[in-house]
C-alpha cells in the first residue's frame, strides 16, 4: 500500500513538472537572471510619463527591473553623478550634452556605433556625441528655445502680430502692461536658464560660433565688445523691467505656475514645457516665437538636440546589453515611439518617426526644418563655463554688478577655463 502510494505521488510530481515545462533548477536560474537597471532621467516635466513608459517596458520584458531617478528643474547639476561614477556606482543609463562633455566623460561612455538606430538619425544630430568616428550616445529629442506666449492675453492687449524685432518686443511688453497684464514671468533662480539658454542665443548670433569661441580663448575676441552679448543683457533687462518681482529667487516651478494661471503673458522657455502645460493648463492656448535681440528682423529659434542617452561603460556586460536593448525599444518599437511623441511630446531626432505638426513642438519643428541651424552651443563651452556663466549673470540680475563688469568677468573666466581644456 505504501509502495503504491509512493508511485502515485511520484507520478503526480512528474506530471506537475511536465505541465510547468521547467524543472526547479531552471526556474531558479531564471530568477537569478533578472536584470536591474537604473536610469537617470533629466526631464522633470515628463517624470510620470517616463515612469509609465518604463513600466510598460518591464511588462513586455518581465526579466528586467528598472529604477528611474528623475533630476532637473532646480536639481540639474552633475555633481552627484560625478561622485557616483568615481566610485563605480553610477546609473546604467544617463545623459550627456555632447561635444566638450563627450570628451570630459568619454571614459564612462559605452561605444554605441553598432546600434541600428545610428543610421536613422537626422543629419548632424550625432555630431556632438561622436569622437574619432565612434558614436557614444543616442539623441534624446530635438528642442527649440524662445518666448512662449499666451495668445488670449496678446489679443487682449491688441497685439495682432508677433514681435520680430527688439523694438517690437518692447512695444508688445508696454501694451500688455497698459491693460494690466504682467508681460514676463521671469524666473532666474536656476543658473541653467541664464548660463545655458540665454548665452547660447548670443553665441548663435555669431557668424561662426566655434571660431568666436576659439578667438575668445586666444584673446582675439571679447564679450565686452560683442554686440550680441550686449543685446543679450539688454533683453535680460527688458524681462526684469516688465516682469514679476524677485526674479533671482523665482524658480522654474513658480515661473510656470504664474504663466499657467494667466498671471503673465510670456515665459522664456522651450517646447519642453509642453507636457507640463498639457497636464496643468490644458485649455491654455499658447504659441512660441524667437527671441529678437536686435532690430534686424527675421529672427529664428535656437534649436537642436539638448542631450543624449548614454550607457555607462562601467556597468556589467549583461546590464549594458539590456540598457542598449531599452534604448533600441524606446526609439524603434511602436510602443516606445508612441510614448515619446504622444506622452513625452518629444520631437524625434530620427527620420523614420513622424514629426509633430501642432502646438509648441510643431512650432519648434517648423523652425528647425526650415532655418539655417542656430544650434544650442552650450555643449561646446569649456565644461565649467555653464555654471560660471550662470553665476555671473545671476549676480547681474541681482544688481550686484554692472553690464561692463559682467561682460569683463565673462571674458576673464572664459580665457581662464579654456586653458584647462
Amino acid at each position: 500500500m505504501r509502495k503504491k502510494l509512493f508511485y502515485v505521488l511520484l507520478t503526480v510530481l512528474l506530471l506537475l513538472l511536465s505541465a510547468s515545462g521547467m524543472p526547479p533548477e531552471k526556474e531558479k536560474k531564471q530568477v537569478e537572471e533578472t536584470v536591474s537597471l537604473t536610469i537617470r532621467n533629466p526631464k522633470v516635466e515628463v517624470a510620470a510619463e517616463f515612469e509609465s513608459m518604463v513600466r510598460l517596458y518591464e511588462k513586455i520584458h518581465p526579466h528586467v527591473r528598472i529604477q528611474v531617478e528623475t533630476v532637473g528643474g532646480i536639481s540639474d547639476d552633475f555633481s552627484d553623478l560625478k561622485t557616483q561614477m568615481a566610485v563605480g556606482e553610477g546609473p546604467d543609463i544617463f545623459t550627456n550634452v555632447g561635444y566638450a562633455a563627450t570628451k570630459e566623460w568619454i571614459r564612462y561612455l559605452e561605444d554605441l556605433s553598432e546600434e541600428s538606430w545610428v543610421a536613422d538619425a537626422r543629419d548632424g544630430t550625432l555630431d556632438p556625441i561622436t569622437v574619432d568616428g565612434k558614436v557614444y550616445g543616442m539623441p534624446m529629442n530635438i528642442e527649440g528655445f524662445g518666448v512662449i506666449y499666451n495668445k488670449a492675453l496678446f489679443q487682449k492687449a491688441g497685439i495682432n502680430e508677433l514681435p520680430d524685432t527688439y523694438t517690437e518686443l518692447v512695444e508688445a511688453a508696454s501694451q500688455l502692461k497698459k491693460v494690466g497684464v504682467t508681460p514676463f514671468a521671469n524666473g532666474y533662480y536656476e543658473e541653467w536658464k541664464l548660463g545655458h539658454h540665454l548665452t547660447s542665443l548670443a553665441f548663435a548670433e555669431q557668424s561662426d560660433p566655434e571660431t568666436f569661441m576659439s578667438d575668445l580663448a586666444a584673446g582675439k575676441a571679447s564679450f565686452t565688445d560683442n554686440t550680441s552679448f550686449q543685446n543679450m543683457l539688454r533683453f535680460l533687462d527688458l524681462t526684469l523691467t516688465y516682469g514679476s518681482p524677485h526674479a533671482v529667487t523665482t524658480d522654474y516651478y513658480a515661473e510656470m505656475e504664474a504663466f499657467q494661471k494667466g498671471e503673465t503673458a510670456m515665459i522664456v522657455q522651450g517646447n519642453w514645457v509642453e507636457p507640463l502645460l498639457a497636464k496643468q493648463a490644458p485649455n491654455l492656448d499658447v504659441g512660441m516665437f524667437p527671441i529678437p535681440l536686435d532690430d534686424g528682423g527675421n529672427t529664428q529659434l535656437v534649436t537642436g538636440v539638448p542631450s543624449y542617452w548614454v550607457v555607462n561603460k562601467q556597468s556589467g556586460s549583461v546590464e549594458k546589453q539590456e540598457a542598449k536593448r531599452f534604448l533600441k525599444w524606446m526609439t524603434e518599437s511602436e510602443e516606445g515611439r508612441a510614448y515619446q511623441t504622444e506622452q513625452l511630446h518629444f520631437i524625434s531626432a530620427f527620420r523614420s518617426v513622424r514629426p509633430p505638426e501642432a502646438n509648441l513642438s510643431g512650432d519648434a519643428w517648423a523652425q528647425y526644418k526650415q532655418q539655417d541651424r542656430r544650434n544650442f552651443n552650450w555643449s561646446s563651452y569649456p565644461p565649467p563655463m555653464k555654471d560660471v556663466f550662470g553665476r555671473i549673470l545671476k549676480q547681474y540680475v541681482n544688481e550686484e554688478m554692472s553690464k561692463q563688469d559682467a561682460l569683463q568677468d565673462l571674458d576673464h573666466v572664459w580665457r581662464q577655463n579654456s586653458l584647462s581644456y
